[in-house]
């Protein structure tokens, strides 16, 4: 099959004024609308990622609340806690920082 005949066959359909707008349509459509199709995957990625976002900041908040409620029912904990992350000691101790490198 030559060029030749394809043209012949697809010819008058591609002369057709109403294929003509239809492709023109589904290329506005496509590219140019403010709804395209590259909008439309890029929402779709973005969508995706703040889903998993979310996830991420419900399992930390439920940690966070978990971890809360044990320091305000447990002094030790608190206690605990307060030397760890504030270095906070008491009036007769001397706290030592020890730093490791790697």
């Amino acid at each position: 099959m030559n060029l030749q005949e394809i043209w012949e066959r697809i010819g008058p359909t591609v002369k057709n004024k109403y294929f003509i707008t239809l492709m023109v349509f589904i290329l506005y459509i496509l590219f140019f609308d403010q709804n395209n199709l590259m909008d439309r995957f890029e929402a779709m990625a973005k969508l995706n990622q703040l889903k998993i976002d979310k996830e991420y900041y419900i399992k930390k908040i439920d940690e966070d609340t978990k971890r809360m409620k044990e320091l305000k029912t447990n002094n030790e904990n608190l206690e605990k806690f307060a030397r760890e992350q504030y270095l906070m000691k008491k009036p007769n101790e001397d706290v030592f920082i020890i730093v490791e490198e790697d």
